[in-house]
């Protein structure tokens, strides 16, 4: 009798132990799996940053931070980079508050009760800025030449503008 349970405690351990082994060989498995799938979404995700990398280093290409000579330009003036770009897209929204609209902004608003303001500027060197502006309802975009006088003023002469038309 004695042997018949230690037979049976035997088999049932046997089993048992059989049983452990394809249970974790599943869950292993399982989880190399998804380690695999992962890792095939890091790789795709580091070629999307490698893109969005580039696509941002061609975006600074024309800008004031990346332009060597302008930098160069404008420190010798006195002035910080920063400091400047701050200046001027200050300057230019004061321009907004002007009852008409900002007056560098050829072109008169068309939607009623509207005025032409500058929404966006882009500081591309020492010499030249480009902005967009709107009404709320039509928009477009300037090309500015802009100097600083001896005393720190802030000139700006429309060198080109451009006015979407709507569908």
């Amino acid at each position: 009798m004695k042997s018949k349970i230690f037979m049976y405690l035997f088999v049932f351990t046997a089993l048992l132990v059989v049983f452990q082994y394809v249970n974790s060989k599943n869950v292993f498995e399982a989880d190399k799996r998804q380690l695999e799938g992962y890792v095939k979404k890091i790789e795709k995700y580091k070629d999307s940053i490698t893109v969005l990398e580039d696509k941002a280093f061609g975006l600074s290409e024309f800008t004031l931070s990346y332009s060597d000579e302008a930098l160069n330009y404008i420190e010798k003036r006195g002035y910080e980079s920063d400091q400047l770009i701050a200046f001027i897209e200050e300057s230019l929204y004061e321009l907004n508050a002007q009852e008409e609209g900002n007056p560098l902004v050829p072109y008169a608003a068309m939607s009623p009760g509207g005025k032409m303001i500058i929404n966006a500027i882009r500081v591309l060197n020492h010499k030249w800025l480009i902005c967009n502006f709107n009404d709320g309802e039509y928009w477009g975009e300037l090309i500015l030449k802009y100097t600083i006088g001896e005393n720190g003023e802030l000139m700006f002469e429309v060198v080109d503008s451009l006015l979407y038309p709507t569908n």
